[in-house]
């Protein structure tokens, strides 16, 4: 034992954010990082430092890298057999030595494999192509990407976000602004990858006691389809902008849920015990989100019901998927916010809901679920 190992840590608050900024000064000196990279005992931790920063910088050539694979097709290019550099650049027409790069990339990020000189698929790029959604959400990604590319012009809000455009609905245009194809184009996008959110939130929430519920929001009525394989004597609506409904009719039609056409800043319908939103809080701001409760919450019954999924920020404890991906995301959006769990019970106990409850979801990354109860 040393002496330092004697020696009390800093009780008092104050003490401890002393030695924790002191210990930071001395981290961001050049002179102790080249040291700590020679040291026996600090070095290991220094190159495991070096390579998160260095994957951080990389990032952006990572997710351009899947989007070129997904783009050209590779994975399906390799579902069945594996193929030479020279192959896949005759089928999926690339320059045989561009492919051979793009190959290499992708095997360097287990996208697929190298054996000799032939490439197979992974099992990061077989499930690619299993995850329903995925490589469209990945193409759609092209415009997050561009937004991004000045992210403190972003930040200070001096760009036109091409998401805002994308999903015209959360600038607050009414039904008839809305051209049938935009609203085609941005429900498809939905119900492509509603279908893991429908899983997640149907694992983590039950519906056992629910008469009939009422999806706001649903789009072409992914969800409710979902609902409707695990309860099949619910009683099912969806609401939505009549744009959106027209579209949904064809994909609700076969699963005996009632179309709903409307807008929740006008009212929302009566006679559903349950309500859900999901993801649909991240979309608005503040206000909007108030409004929209407060409609909710006159909708439902004494007893009812309201389930909200979505993905959430971590609050306290910032994660990744919500504090960085979803918060840049709905920011772009120009509207949108990644709320934490605390934040939504607020917004709900303002409103006059009880009983608020947050559930752990297998993935959160996907979404977080809170029901509440309209006393």
């Amino acid at each position: 034992m040393t002496a330092l190992d004697h020696e009390p840590m800093p009780r008092s608050p104050a003490k401890r954010r002393g030695l924790h900024q002191w210990l930071m000064r001395r981290i961001a000196d050049p002179g102790f990082q080249s040291w700590a990279s020679r040291f026996p005992l600090t070095k290991r931790a220094s190159r495991k430092d070096g390579e998160r920063l260095f994957d951080l910088v990389s990032g952006f050539a990572y997710s351009q890298t899947l989007l070129a694979c997904v783009e050209l097709g590779l994975f399906e290019a390799l579902e069945q057999e594996p193929a030479t550099p020279e192959q896949l650049a005759h089928k999926l027409g690339l320059a045989p030595d561009r492919m051979r790069l793009l190959c290499q990339a992708a095997a360097g990020l287990d996208l697929i494999q190298r054996r000799g000189e032939s490439y197979r698929l992974s099992r990061l790029g077989a499930a690619s192509l299993g995850v329903p959604g995925l490589l469209d959400m990945i193409r759609h990604h092209a415009v997050f990407y561009r937004d991004l590319a000045d992210p403190v012009a972003l930040l200070r809000g001096e760009t036109q976000p091409e998401l805002a455009e994308f999903w015209p609905y959360v600038r607050g245009e009414s039904a008839t602004e809305i051209p049938g194809q935009q609203a085609s184009t941005y429900s498809d996008l939905m119900a492509q990858t509603q279908g893991l959110v429908a899983e997640e939130t149907l694992r983590t929430v039950s519906l056992s006691k629910v008469t009939k519920l009422m999806d706001v929001g649903g789009g072409t009525g992914a969800f409710l389809r979902a609902v409707r394989a695990h309860y099949p004597s619910l009683d099912l609506a969806l609401f939505d902008l009549p744009p959106v409904i027209e579209v949904a009719r064809a994909h609700v039609a076969d699963h005996r849920i009632e179309p709903l056409g409307g807008s929740f800043h006008e009212a929302l319908p009566t006679g559903a015990d349950a309500i859900s939103l999901v993801r649909v809080l991240y979309d608005h701001s503040d206000d909007t989100i108030a409004e929209l409760l407060a409609k909710v919450f006159k909708a439902l019954p004494s007893g009812g019901r309201l389930i909200i999924s979505e993905p959430m920020s971590g609050g306290d404890a910032p994660t990744r998927a919500g504090d960085v991906y979803f918060a840049l995301y709905t920011m772009a959006m120009t509207t949108g916010k990644a709320r934490s769990a605390d934040e939504i019970c607020g917004m709900l106990a303002a409103q006059g809901f009880e009983n608020m409850k947050k559930h752990s979801a297998p993935r959160p990354f996907l979404t977080s679920c809170i029901t509440a109860i309209r006393p």
